[in-house]
């Protein structure tokens, strides 16, 4: 994908008359892109197409060609879709592969689709359609994922759970808040997508080598007819941007650490140790020698597929760092980090929905974990304050003393008697073991956001209508 103008044709006479000798066999296999650019052979095409169709009605080539082209470009793409296309590496990329076999088909008007184009601009054109076609896949994978976490919050808005900080007991909260809250991270994950697909819906189609041409195009024709809002306004910036693929890794950098973070939750509930949730046996396997485990692998890997895509991300910035305007060679390396990185990160967003769907809570533990640890000790604290009056941090104190107390005696809170209690503060009441369960601490957590199951059921409305 080099800078060669906008009269390019022939296979080493593709180069002109510049050079006199083909390139060196190691050369040859450093420039070319095709082992992995061919991936953009449809956005190549349905580029092509436009800009042939454009070409056509503003008169720069007849319409007998333009139709010539048009329709031997659809023979070309139903080849390359059928298996029978033979890329050729002397042909270095994409591009030049599917002009060659044009020629073939059709003859001398193949060599007139290259009028008023060059490779930077063909090129920076059939990234963005493709990382703009991955932004669509993308969202849409999101939106089956944030569904499937819906479903899972719906079923479980009453069902009690231990809250953690530093994966230590802190307080109950419940199954459906727990979900709900990956359901917000995936909704800015989405968000990002959205917003970053705005930023790169504009054409670099016309922009040629980086200068524009002499031509008299179109660039309103051509950014229609390939679904984009406006031509980019900077021939220069057109063919050296990148913006659209750092944005879009960036996205999926993040996204995928939200994957990670779930991933090892469910490695840890899955546990024997925890025992919070199986996973279905779609996505366990078993032991080569332990006829008894069951080991969650599809979260580990999903947990791992971050370290690729933040790498890929890592990568890309490297590369265009300290890049001159406009296009260097160095750009070719652009691709096929981000074509992993998206395949990836669709394939993980499949498969966690999966997982997520086929999850099965084991409440009985859930709310027996919910209630050990001293998980109630801030809803004492609470009642200290609001029953009693205390400041905050003498009921804090208090609290301190009754959980002491309680972990000496081998017992938790609400198993305290209340002369127990009334030793460290006398003005303890009996109804204080009403905020003592598990229930009642999550059932009052009512402010916006909490984990109440009223407030867990509203947020699940909300996202359902953001939704529709």
């Amino acid at each position: 994908m080099t800078d060669k103008g906008t009269s390019d044709t022939g296979a080493n006479s593709m180069w002109g008359g510049r050079f006199a000798a083909g390139p060196d066999a190691i050369m040859e296999a450093i420039n070319a892109s095709i082992g992995f650019d061919q991936r953009l052979a449809a956005q190549d095409i349905r580029g092509s197409r436009a800009h042939a169709a454009m070409l056509a009605v503003t008169g720069i080539i007849s319409d007998t060609d333009a139709q010539a082209i048009g329709e031997g470009l659809l023979t070309v793409l139903s080849e390359i879709e059928g298996g029978a296309f033979k890329f050729r590496t002397d042909l270095e990329d994409i591009h030049m592969n599917v002009e060659a076999r044009l020629k073939e088909i059709i003859g001398e008007p193949a060599g007139r689709l290259h009028t008023a184009r060059s490779r930077n601009d063909q090129v920076a054109l059939d990234f963005r359609l493709w990382v703009r076609d991955q932004t669509d896949a993308v969202i849409a994978g999101l939106d089956l994922l944030i569904r499937a976490f819906l479903a899972q919050a719906e079923k479980g808005a009453d069902w009690v759970m231990p809250g953690f900080t530093h994966l230590q007991t802190a307080q109950p909260v419940t199954w459906g808040h727990h979900m709900m809250a990956y359901v917000e991270m995936l909704g800015r994950d989405m968000g990002r997508f959205q917003d970053a697909r705005i930023r790169m819906n504009e054409s670099p189609l016309g922009a040629a080598a980086l200068a524009g041409t002499s031509f008299p195009i179109d660039r309103e024709m051509t950014a229609q007819e390939l679904g984009f809002d406006r031509p980019m306004a900077n021939s220069l910036d057109a063919v050296a941007d990148r913006d659209f693929a750092l944005e879009f890794l960036s996205a999926a950098s993040i996204c995928a650490m939200h994957l990670s973070r779930f991933a090892e939750e469910l490695v840890i509930w899955s546990s024997a140790q925890f025992r919070f949730a199986r996973l279905s046996d779609r996505f366990s396997t078993g032991s080569s020698i332990m006829p008894q485990k069951r080991n969650p692998d599809a979260a580990e890997l999903l947990r791992a597929k971050l370290g690729r895509i933040l790498g890929a991300t890592v990568a890309l910035f490297t590369i265009m760092k300290g890049l001159p305007l406009t296009y260097s060679k160095d750009m070719q390396e652009d691709k096929e980090q981000v074509f992993d990185a998206a395949d990836n990160l669709i394939l993980s967003l499949a498969a966690m929905e999966g997982m997520v769907r086929d999850l099965t809570a084991n409440v009985p533990v859930l709310e027996a974990a919910a209630a050990s640890g001293f998980s109630t000790a801030t809803d004492l604290a609470d009642w200290l304050v609001r029953e009693l009056g205390l400041p905050f941090r003498d009921a804090h104190h208090v609290t301190g003393t009754l959980v002491a107390m309680a972990e000496k005696k081998g017992v938790d809170l609400p198993e305290l008697t209340l002369a127990e209690m009334q030793s460290v503060h006398p003005g303890i009441r009996d109804d204080v073991f009403a905020v003592l369960g598990v229930h009642n601490s999550v059932r009052s957590r009512q402010s916006y956001g909490g984990t109440a199951p009223d407030q867990v059921r509203s947020q699940i409305a909300r996202w359902k209508e953001k939704l529709a």
